[in-house]
């Protein structure tokens, strides 16, 4: 038996991805695969580091400890063979808060910022919040994953004067791993344009053999120029809570630029917490991260087998990278409000409306995999029923 096939209760602990159900749904019962985070516990190596730190009863003010580096920096090294510089390495509370820094540094209010349709909903939040132009380039379905239009997207830049990309790398919600040749085409499209690009890149280490994460400067090397990378240990050991992310900026301009909007905000404040567990994880959780890929592969298999057997008119993409799959309910030709509807009342799971990743998501809906198989057996055993 795996350690992750073990049941944890995380009913009242204010968990948003269990406890805010009942608020938004009205409804208590129904069965959380939405929010993307794991009901799997935390390598123990970062347990036992935070349970030492509040052990010793004194929590004040913390520094950025050389250990905390080279353990970033190792990680790196080890798992992408990416080279960082301690110099070249910033904190932010969070990878969303680093894309509203960024939006802040590098364009002005009417500017226009680009992101692919579908794609992590606070990427267009960010953009609106901050006054900057929103415009949408769609991916493409094409082998049965996402694909970028290239020529769209270079004509969208020059017709729009896209100032600023904003890449999520694995895709959210698709589950791609773009490739180095996908990368490169779109870098150089940028770097033509006089386009920069923020590249996230928090799935990174939560990706399916025999695919491999590309980082974005390891691409091509002049990329660094017009970059820079959000990544982060949260999303890849269960440490959301914990809030910590890093952006790695190798461009001293544009270092200058993005440290200048956080220091007038104190977004490089970092939780003691954060450094703690981000530390930990990245020196001790790589056995760990081993053994939750085979679980998450298996419980992608196990979805892929259901759906087919099952859910046979429900389209989805098999994921390449992080743990999320994005189902296409269209076949049924239901609106977004009823699909959701039906969903709560009828299958009693909670998943995340396709709609709020951007017009192309209607009609779908993301769910999340990362959970004991008996909890995701339910799940999709219960959209069944509803659906037959």
């Amino acid at each position: 038996m795996s350690i992750f096939d073990q049941q944890h209760d995380r009913r009242h602990t204010d968990s948003v991805k269990w406890d805010s159900i009942a608020q938004t749904y009205g409804k208590e019962n129904l069965l959380p695969l939405w929010v993307a985070d794991m009901d799997f516990p935390a390598p123990i190596s970062v347990q036992q580091a935070l349970l030492d730190y509040v052990k010793q009863g004194i929590y004040g003010y913390t520094l950025f400890g050389d250990d905390l580096y080279d353990a970033i920096i190792n990680w790196q090294k080890r798992q992408h063979h990416y080279d960082i510089k301690k110099d070249e390495i910033l904190f932010s509370p969070g990878v969303v808060p680093s894309i509203a820094v960024s939006i802040q540094a590098f364009t002005n209010p009417g500017d226009s910022v680009m992101i692919h349709d579908p794609v992590y909903p606070p990427f267009a939040k960010m953009v609106q919040e901050n006054d900057r132009k929103l415009v949408r380039n769609s991916l493409k379905v094409a082998n049965n994953h996402f694909e970028i239009d290239f020529a769209a997207l270079e004509s969208q830049i020059i017709e729009e004067k896209v100032k600023l990309f904003i890449l999520c790398n694995p895709h959210n919600p698709g589950g791609r791993v773009w490739t180095k040749n996908e990368l490169k085409q779109l870098g150089d499209l940028c770097k033509k344009h006089h386009c920069l690009v923020v590249s996230d890149e928090i799935h990174q280490d939560l990706i399916f053999a025999p695919y491999q994460h590309e980082t974005f400067h390891n691409v091509d090397e002049t990329f660094a120029e017009f970059s820079i990378i959000l990544t982060a240990a949260t999303k890849t050991f269960n440490l959301a809570g914990i809030k910590n992310s890093m952006v790695f900026v190798k461009n001293p301009q544009l270092k200058e630029a993005f440290t200048a909007i956080q220091a007038k905000s104190e977004q490089d404040t970092i939780n003691t917490f954060g450094l703690i567990g981000t530390k930990a994880a990245y020196d001790g959780g790589q056995e760990w991260l081993a053994e939750l890929l085979q679980y998450l592969s298996k419980n992608s298999e196990f979805t892929i087998a259901f759906l087919q057997k099952n859910l046979p008119h429900v389209k989805f993409m098999r994921p390449e990278g992080t743990y999320l799959f994005w189902l296409d309910f269209s076949a049924y030709n239901l609106t977004d409000a009823a699909l959701n509807k039906k969903m709560i009342e009828e299958a009693g799971v909670v998943l995340n409306g396709g709609f709020t990743f951007g017009p192309n998501g209607k009609q779908h809906m993301r769910l999340n995999i990362a959970c004991p198989k008996d909890t995701l057996q339910q799940g999709l055993e219960q959209i069944a029923q509803a659906f037959q």
